[in-house]
């Protein structure tokens, strides 16, 4: 069935929309990942213009983290203290981030910006990610104790604060320029930003694999609705009736994947993120590559 969005100005199938809102939702409810990194791309393969699927994009991400953060909730595996201060930075990053995209915008590169953003970021993070997941999962099958964290530059900086659900006494800095970096990310490309955040809380803040799943949902809430917002009012491209399906569709991903990744172990959860973003970069960036199949397209003067 075949509904118009009258904001992308392109007809869509709806089941389709709908099964990617819950595809995501698991993603989200799995990994502690708002899904936008995968939403967003896959929107654009569906021919909703880059502006329209960022801002949308991030108005459905909301939906699908609260939907998982609730869950976390009951099984007490979110940090509010350290989940507030990378909110205070990401809140920053998302306000300077629709600043460049709406700068971007008025000399029409906001398009390839954000393909690029996407096809570099996914694959440095990715390859990292996947290489320290495949060595996790080795040591852990030969049986090895995992090696104790050490303390590094995080703990000889000033500000420090006690996050006793993390069982961390850290500074407050980093987690302020996670934060921040996510809000800019968020703004630009339509992301929670979970696949840069996560892997950030678990090896440069040192947090638990267990409480970085929710903390990281329960900043992401907040940094896209912000996002959503100042799209909204600034850039009048987010479509309603895309995000309302793409929301339904998320929250109920979004319980399913929180049920399945309580069954697997930490090494498992993160390879196959890792795996999943790898996969999206490769489309990305073959699709930069090729010739497209429109070569011309007819623009208001």
């Amino acid at each position: 069935m075949q509904i118009y969005l009258p904001i992308a100005e392109v007809s869509v199938n709806v089941f389709l929309l709908f099964g990617l809102g819950g595809m995501v939702g698991i993603l989200s409810g799995m990994f502690g990942v708002g899904g936008g990194f995968l939403i967003t791309p896959l929107l654009f393969f569906l021919g909703i213009p880059p502006a329209v699927a960022v801002a949308t994009g991030a108005n459905q991400i909301v939906a699908s983290s609260v939907s998982g953060v609730l869950a976390h909730l009951k099984r007490r595996t979110v940090d509010l203290r350290m989940g507030t201060v990378l909110l205070a930075g990401g809140l920053i990053g998302a306000g300077l981030g629709v600043w460049v995209f709406n700068l971007l915008k008025e000399i029409g590169q906001v398009d390839l910006l954000v393909r690029l953003c996407y096809v570099v970021f996914l694959g440095v993070i990715g390859s990292l990610m996947f290489v320290e997941s495949l060595n996790a999962l080795r040591r852990s099958s030969k049986g090895g104790k995992p090696k104790r964290r050490h303390h590094g530059w995080v703990h000889g900086l000033p500000f420090k604060m006690r996050f006793r659900t993390s069982g961390l006494y850290i500074s407050s800095i980093p987690p302020l320029l996670v934060g921040l970096s996510v809000g800019v990310l968020s703004a630009i490309m339509g992301v929670g930003g979970g696949f840069i955040m996560v892997p950030a809380m678990i090896y440069i803040l040192g947090m638990p694999t267990k409480v970085v799943v929710g903390t990281s949902l329960f900043q992401i809430i907040f940094v896209t609705a912000f996002t959503t917002m100042l799209h909204a009012v600034t850039n009048y491209t987010v479509d309603i009736l895309l995000a309302l399906v793409l929301l339904i569709g998320g929250v109920i991903g979004a319980q399913i994947g929180t049920a399945v990744g309580t069954r697997m172990n930490a090494e498992q959860l993160r390879i196959a993120l890792a795996s999943l973003v790898l996969l999206v970069c490769g489309k990305l960036a073959l699709d930069l590559f090729l010739t497209p199949g429109d070569l011309y397209q007819l623009g208001a003067q």
